[in-house]
């Protein structure tokens, strides 16, 4: 075996060539507009407008079609017009700055939540009330009669056993979520509404004890129910009663629901020689907290001003365009990368704003890259680890190899050394804008922060926002989004040696847990398996980098010889993993 890897290194090694003097320059040029790009950008994103939106955003509970929701995204095309995008139906073909609201018809209500308070009988000071927990009403919920509700509390600790109780006309208080219960309580066994604790522990809810994370029930117009969710504190202190006797509860709980429609806004730059391909920033409105996902949105917004400003100065002109969304996550992006096929086929790449404004040493954790599907998806080791948000194993066929994930990771890590700024990357995991691209296999990342304590929480507020952090995240996207906008030869070129440098180091990081392994007793064949799987995905990663040019025989030796480089350096760990 050991024959057969050193013979395909010696012919590997002849047909390697030098890199040339020519590339060298080549990277130098393409490092001086990096810098040019940086400098311009820098000066201009001040963060004030990403936090001025956050600040907006964050007064209202959002969720499709309410009236935080539309106010939200009113006040991005206010901006927008500030910032001198023209609304396309007034544009003209020499508008190059455009917007538009897509508007549609929600197939089912909305909902907003008014007031709730929750008061244990007997005891002045509620257990619960929207003005300190406007997370406690599970999304769905009807209005109780405006003097409330009174009834007796059942606890029932093994949901499993729910059905054998006798709940009618009574509140269920579960440790589980209210849409698990739901039918079997509400619909079924004709409780009057639900209490529910199911606060995870990255939250740290012991410490956090005010904090609620929202809960949904299944909207039901006939049975017109609700949901409270609880914080540890109220959880705990209800649970105190029990243990004394029977507790009968009022609950007050007002909502709206109501027949409303889908906004999305789309921005657009047109490209000057390429508009057809597009780089999307995708940011979803919906969700009521500051961090999640009002930052987001906020960047992008910042982004969209900052870039036009620098093409109104003549400092920055795009050969393809750049277009910013933003809508119901998942929900908006997939709409916009499969209605229009023609359009879909022309997207280069898909980033998506999520959570991109944190104070970390409030919130805990750090900024992330989610990477496009790589094999630290499979074998998620060393200095790869799952968030706590989690993700399952994948397999090498749903491997996503290209030259995004090393592309972005080297420009964040260089805003990261210029602003003393930590950036680090976690396998792909998906749940936010980023999965309808790659759905389409449209080349997409994700910009995120985790582990957050105050994640979907109501004490997600603007206090555990950076402006600091919001202008890191704008400053690193729009020179990266730049540099791909006006990417050509020169620039697929000096990926395709970041790429080979990225796959030299990957490579040797796995053959020190391959050694680890086999000192354990794993088996070689697995080793082997895992060195090869990461040679396919770098392999294949610089091949496509030829996207960036129209003429692929410019750039075919370079791919040529890192191609071959990488093979050699897979054979030289092989043999080392067999000495």
């Amino acid at each position: 075996m050991l024959k057969k890897y050193l013979g395909i290194l010696v012919i590997i090694i002849i047909v390697v060539s030098c890199k040339s003097k020519k590339v060298a320059a080549t990277f130098q040029n393409e490092e001086q507009t990096t810098q040019n790009h940086w400098n311009s950008i820098n000066d201009n994103f001040t963060g004030d407008l990403a936090y001025e939106t956050t600040a907006f955003m964050e007064k209202y509970w959002r969720i499709v079609g309410n009236t935080g929701f539309d106010k939200s995204m009113h006040n991005i095309a206010e901006q927008l017009e500030k910032a001198g995008y023209v609304l396309e139906e007034k544009a003209t073909p020499n508008d190059i700055l455009t917007y538009r609201i897509e508007k549609r018809a929600l197939k089912h209500p909305t909902w907003e939540s008014i007031d709730a308070r929750v008061t244990i009988t007997g005891e002045e000071i509620p257990l619960l009330q929207h003005a300190t927990n406007r997370n406690m009403i599970a999304i769905n919920s009807h209005s109780t009669p405006k003097e409330g509700i009174d009834a007796e509390v059942v606890y029932i600790e093994d949901v499993k056993q729910l059905k054998n109780v006798d709940v009618k006309g009574k509140i269920v208080f579960v440790e589980s979520s209210p849409a698990r219960v739901f039918q079997t309580a509400v619909v079924k066994g004709g409780a009057v509404g639900i209490l529910s604790y199911s606060n995870p522990k990255y939250l740290q809810p012991e410490k956090n004890t005010t904090s609620i994370q929202f809960r949904s029930i299944p909207l039901n117009q006939d049975i017109k129910g609700w949901a409270i969710a609880m914080s540890y504190a109220a959880k705990e202190r209800l649970k105190s009663n029990l243990s004394k006797g029977t507790v009968k509860l009022n609950v007050m709980v007002e909502t709206k629901i109501y027949e409303s429609e889908e906004l999305t806004i789309v921005a657009e730059i047109k490209g000057s020689t390429s508009p057809k391909e597009r780089l999307v920033f995708s940011a979803h409105v919906q969700e009521p907290g500051a961090n999640d996902n009002a930052t987001g949105v906020g960047v992008a917004l910042e982004m969209a001003a900052v870039t036009a400003r620098l093409i109104k100065q003549n400092i920055f002109k795009p050969k393809r365009t750049l277009t910013f969304l933003w809508g119901d996550e998942i929900v908006s992006t997939k709409r916009y990368v499969q209605e229009d096929k023609e359009r879909a086929k022309n997207i280069k790449w898909g980033i998506s704003l999520d959570m991109v404004g944190e104070n970390t040493a409030i919130t805990g954790g750090s900024f992330l890259i989610e990477k496009m599907p790589d094999p630290s998806a499979i074998w998620t080791r060393g200095n790869d680890k799952h968030t706590e948000w989690g993700g399952q194993k994948m397999k090498l066929s749903q491997m996503k190899p290209h030259y995004l994930n090393d592309f972005l990771i080297d420009e964040f890590k260089a805003q990261g050394k210029r602003a003393n700024w930590i950036v680090n990357t976690n396998p792909f995991e998906g749940g936010s804008d980023h999965v309808p691209f790659l759905t389409e296999d449209i080349p997409s990342v994700l910009f995120w922060h985790f582990t957050d304590q105050f994640y979907h929480t109501d004490n997600d507020r603007l206090d555990k926002v950076s402006k600091q952090t919001l202008k890191n995240v704008g400053v690193a996207s729009l020179v990266s989004a730049y540099r791909l906008l006006n990417a050509d030869e020169n620039l697929a070129k000096q990926i395709v040696l970041q790429i080979e440098k990225a796959a030299t180091e990957r490579l040797d990081e796995e053959l020190k847990h391959s050694k680890i392994a086999l000192n354990k007793g794993d088996d070689m064949k697995t080793q082997v398996s895992i060195i090869k799987a990461w040679e396919d995905w770098y392999v294949k990663a610089v091949e496509t980098t030829k996207d960036m040019v129209s003429d692929h025989s410019s750039i075919e030796p370079i791919i040529e010889n890192a191609q071959n480089n990488i093979n050699a350096k897979v054979v030289k760990v092989i043999m080392e993993m067999h000495d």
